[in-house]
């Protein structure tokens, strides 16, 4: 669930899920972010869901 920056209501549903990796770190590990896509008050606004090392 996420909290729309316009009017402040939790949206339930993801529009779209999608994973991501980052540049890597000086160790060489890259983040791996999982981000949502959610559409409320007739616009769009994105979530970070998940963030792991890869």
């Amino acid at each position: 669930m996420a909290k729309c920056p316009t009017c402040g209501k939790e949206v339930k549903n993801a529009k779209k899920t999608w994973k991501m990796a980052g540049k890597p770190d000086k160790k060489g590990k890259r983040t791996q972010l999982t981000i949502a896509l959610y559409d409320c008050c007739g616009k769009t606004f994105r979530e970070v869901l998940d963030k792991k090392k890869i």
